[in-house]
């Protein structure tokens, strides 16, 4: 063989073999980019899960209009379906409560999932446990037990075999009641805090460092009703709660205002708040917003089912309708000298009126409806009392505050004029006995009670409840005709009315006064 035809069959040779070598690496490459692509699609497929049919969402329910129907739900035999419900994001599960009765004994957290294209279960979650929430993402769920009335939270994190087991999420000694997460990671509960008189308020909870307070949400959300039940819509924007007194309890909505408070709630009409001796509570809102979920009973427990209503348009329209204005700051008893000139002006605080507060008009009368006397003048437009005292006397006005719609507001507070300096009280003797009205009132835990004598004698002034026993004898002594002022300490007595006395040469006259706490 020719030399240089070895050499070009060696070269071609090599060629061939470099050609097949190239050929094998971009087969290499094809391949681990096949893979590279396999894996995206079936991580895609995994993040991006094929949506629940729409005709399944709900347990393939039919959606119901503004009238609320019954969702139904399987429920063990001598259980009825009570309080909040959670569904997850994706709508593919609902958890939901069961109990026997009110307080319950026994408490049950139950789960339907949508697998295999269906619905499948309940499954058992948790026993003594209720009122399942689960957090803006799903990973923890809130829930409670309720034990003769007292609910505590405690909360499971989701795991590979379903839930972890619940632990108490908050070491305080209070109630803890409907906790909930938002999207802003702010947490609100309701509980009985020690200051209320009411059962439970609506609270927001603070931390700092390694504190934690119960802040409830005050007026006008906090009243002296219960505010049990409750759904915080996750950016904030509106809350939805039961507020509850001894026949009934009903579902009222508040919205966010631009500076962190709350607008005077409104009362959700009917169909959704039946009247009579109905319980509305068990808030749960879909995650479009779309429907409110709520439990609904009365005398019988057999009668408590979860309803839901379609509550967008009905939530759109309540924000923007009149609000009604509400008294905000109680005005305090003012106290002037006679023969001296007095001036008192509301504070902007007094009245509130979520449509804006330049809406309001304001009037003043005697609390009995009469004008007020002549010596005292009330400008409207400053909000403005002034005006020449020339006697001692305990004067009522009563305040009223009216919107643009002609919806008002009244707030009753006292004057209280005293006569100045030892010789001028030593030169005006009363012409008639008089027990005045107590400043301030109501009052907590100190209060005035001014009276005039025209004849000395032995006069004794008491506090009685409202049965007519003697609770507290403020004063029993000698007087000399004048004007005379005793003050009582109400420390130890419970919040209420109460009624004193002024007796003494052949004299009986009675007030009443509240003492709030």
């Amino acid at each position: 063989m020719p030399t240089f035809y070895a050499n070009w069959l060696f070269f071609d040779k090599a060629i061939s073999k470099n050609n097949f070598n190239r050929k094998i690496s971009k087969m290499k490459n094809i391949i681990k980019l096949f893979i590279v692509i396999v894996v995206l699609v079936m991580s895609s497929l995994a993040i991006y899960a094929q949506a629940i049919p729409e005709d399944s969402l709900y347990l393939g329910q039919t959606p119901p209009g503004n009238t609320p129907i019954v969702f139904n739900l399987p429920v063990t035999t001598g259980l009825r379906p009570c309080e909040r419900i959670a569904i997850t994001s994706d709508g593919k599960e609902i958890y939901y409560g069961e109990l026997n009765t009110y307080p319950p004994t026994i408490q049950k957290t139950k789960c339907l999932k949508y697998l295999d294209n269906h619905w499948q279960g309940p499954f058992s979650v948790f026993d003594r446990y209720q009122s399942p929430r689960l957090s803006a993402n799903d990973s923890v769920m809130y829930v409670e037990i309720n034990n003769s009335g007292f609910a505590t939270t405690y909360y499971s994190k989701r795991i590979i075999t379903g839930w972890s087991t619940p632990v108490k999420l908050l070491s305080t000694n209070l109630q803890s009641h409907y906790f909930q997460t938002t999207g802003l990671n702010n947490s609100y509960l309701s509980s009985k805090l020690p200051s209320s008189p009411s059962q439970r308020d609506i609270c927001k909870l603070i931390i700092n460092n390694s504190d934690t307070l119960m802040q409830g949400l005050g007026i006008p959300i906090s009243t002296t009703y219960d505010e049990n039940d409750f759904f915080v819509s996750d950016d904030e924007s509106y809350l939805i709660f039961s507020r509850t007194n001894s026949t009934a309890s009903d579902m009222w909505i508040s919205f966010k205002k631009n500076n962190g408070n709350w607008t005077n709630p409104k009362k959700f009409g009917e169909p959704i708040n039946k009247p009579g001796y109905n319980y509305e509570y068990g808030q749960f809102i879909s995650k479009d917003g779309k429907y409110l979920f709520f439990t609904n009973g009365g005398l019988n427990m057999n009668s408590y089912y979860t309803y839901w209503v379609k509550i967008d348009n009905i939530i759109d329209g309540l924000r923007h309708t009149n609000f009604l204005p509400y008294l905000y700051n109680q005005i305090p008893a003012q106290s002037f000298q006679s023969g001296q000139l007095c001036s008192y002006t509301l504070p902007d605080s007094t009245f509130i009126d979520d449509d804006g507060n330049n809406t309001l008009t304001y009037s003043a009368t005697l609390s009995n409806g009469n004008p007020l006397p002549a010596w005292l003048y009330f400008n409207p437009v400053t909000k403005t009392f002034s005006g020449t005292p020339t006697e001692a006397i305990n004067t009522n006005v009563k305040v009223t505050a009216t919107d643009s719609a002609n919806v008002s507001v009244a707030c009753t507070f006292a004057i209280n004029i005293t006569i100045t300096g030892i010789e001028e009280t030593r030169l005006q003797i009363p012409e008639s006995i008089n027990l005045y009205q107590n400043y301030p009132n109501p009052f907590n835990p100190t209060t005035t009670i001014e009276f005039a004598i025209p004849k000395t004698g032995r006069y004794t002034l008491g506090l009685y409840d409202t049965l007519g026993k003697l609770v507290k004898e403020i004063a029993d002594k000698e007087y000399d005709a004048g004007y005379y002022k005793e003050t009582l300490n109400a420390t130890g007595l419970s919040s209420g009315m109460y009624v004193y006395r002024l007796t003494g040469n052949e004299t009986n006259i009675v007030r009443k006064m509240v003492l709030l706490r």
